[in-house]
């Protein structure tokens, strides 16, 4: 026989039955609560579980929310901007004005009254000549000017406004490169931390490991106090150290948050980890000649230095004549409204040539041909630094491949000469002082190794940035 339950007082509980119409709105309320808080939680779960962020998955988030992308993007519309501008000065020009006056200026009166074709004899007494009555006129006119030829000012500004499209592209294709090379070194730069975390980690353990050690041989006599007084303070130290790379991964987070171009909020979990590469190698002038053939700022500059031979064009094509057209067109009534009023129109072609100015266009012409030459010596210093910045790549490049070898090895040493120390301590053969000197060693061979690698994939990724090569398909990107 089964007892119902009672409450911790000894009370019996009693089952109360309600009405239908009371458990189907109570079974109403529920759902409605249900669907109002599940909504709210499974987005904020899905927040929390999102999915692994790639280096190419960064690269492309980067260079879609980068503010220095969009800076850079901005430019090339702006380039794109002055190229219609610069094309709007070979088509003509229509202005249309309305205007509205009133007066007894006789020249006014005069002429308003011609223009409405309303002059008539008795407009010829010399009282209305001298003083007329206030007279309204409202102008109706459009005009038109066409630059028919400048000397080809007009065609070589659009060549010029065309060549800073060119430049304004190729500073954009330099920004995605830095970009990459940005996400690229923070990414590693967090595998790196977290790397360092571990090494960290695991120099507490063995600290610790020590440190019981080092208790026990005291505790038992076969030690002196000494050598539990180093592992303590050694283990002090590796603590500090373990503080200092959990911060160092919070940093690193935060600079590649930075070079995403984004705040996340929250930690992003890398898929990828830091692990050793085999990255293809090219001959340093093979390298030279293509940062000049493809260096997307050498490009620029050299787009500049044409559009200033444009502008010394320029400068030479104000001392020619200039012809223009010139058409108008015009509506004059007594009133707004009704009308009443005459029109009349007039057309003609110009030729200007400007004689003297005081000497301004030599002098722009002078100023003009002095920044070509500015730009070609700032085309020659970019050469001269770009083949350094090349061999500076290569060189930290190829060291880094060499010190990758020899920290590898430098790991398998460090960690047998630890093994034997340790076999040697507990044999009472070593002191505790070179326990602590392998212990050192072997956990800084493992911090140097992982330091050499992450040098490694940034070396390869600074030169071809120096190449002018780096982009999401890049060797050190691609998986």
């Amino acid at each position: 026989m089964i007892k119902k339950p009672q409450s911790p007082l000894g009370i019996k509980h009693k089952t109360m039955t309600f009405p239908p119409i009371f458990r189907c709105l109570a079974g109403a309320a529920i759902a409605t609560v249900l669907a109002l808080c599940v909504p709210a939680v499974v987005p904020a779960q899905e927040a929390q579980h999102a999915s692994p962020l790639t280096l190419q998955q960064a690269i492309a988030i980067a260079l879609e929310k980068n503010p220095q992308r969009k800076a850079a993007l901005a430019e090339t519309k702006a380039a794109a901007a002055n190229v219609r501008e610069a094309r709007s000065f070979l088509l003509p020009h229509v202005t249309f004005f309305e205007t509205a006056t009133r007066g007894n200026d006789p020249v006014h009166a005069f002429g308003s009254k011609l223009r409405q074709q309303r002059f008539t004899t008795a407009d010829f007494a010399l009282n209305l000549l001298n003083t007329p009555t206030p007279l309204n006129n409202y102008s109706t006119r459009f005009g038109g000017t066409w630059n028919l030829f400048d000397s080809f000012a007009s065609w070589r500004g659009v060549d010029r406004a065309e060549l800073g499209k060119e430049a304004a592209a190729h500073q954009l294709e330099r920004a995605d490169q830095e970009i990459v090379f940005g996400v690229v070194n923070a990414y590693d730069g967090v595998l790196l931390a977290k790397k360092d975390l571990e090494v960290a980690e695991q120099a507490m353990k063995t600290a610790q490991a020590i440190l019981e050690r080092s208790k026990t041989r005291v505790e038992s006599g076969v030690a002196v106090q000494s050598d539990l007084l180093n592992a303590q303070v050694r283990m002090a130290v590796r603590k500090q150290e373990l503080i200092r790379a959990q911060n160092s991964l919070s940093l690193s987070r935060a600079e590649l948050d930075r070079a995403l171009g984004i705040f996340a909020g929250k930690e992003i979990e890398l898929v990828e980890g830091l692990a050793e590469r085999v990255l293809p190698e090219k001959p340093l002038e093979e390298l030279e000649k293509q940062a000049m053939e493809a260096r997307s700022d050498l490009k620029r500059i050299r787009s500049e230095e044409a559009a200033q031979e444009q502008n010394v064009a320029i400068a030479k094509a104000s001392f020619g004549p200039r012809v223009n057209a010139f058409a108008n067109w015009e509506a004059d009534n007594p009133t707004f409204v009704s009308g009443g009023g005459g029109n009349n129109w007039i057309a003609g072609i110009e030729v200007q040539l400007d004689l003297f100015q005081g000497g301004a266009r030599r002098a722009r012409l002078q100023r003009e041909r002095a920044m070509q030459e500015k730009v070609a010596a700032l085309k020659d210093a970019a050469r001269d630094a770009i083949r350094l910045e090349v061999r500076r790549a290569y060189y930290d490049l190829d060291t880094a491949r060499q010190q990758v070898e020899v920290a590898k090895t430098a790991i398998a040493e460090a960690q047998e000469s630890l093994r034997i120390t340790q076999n040697r301590y507990e044999s009472g053969v070593s002191t505790i002082t070179d326990l602590l000197s392998a212990e050192e060693a072997a956990s800084r061979s493992q911090a140097d190794y992982w330091q050499t690698v992450y040098r490694y994939h940034t070396s390869y990724a600074n030169l071809e940035l120096a190449t002018g090569t780096l982009n999401a398909q890049s060797p050190v990107v691609m998986p």
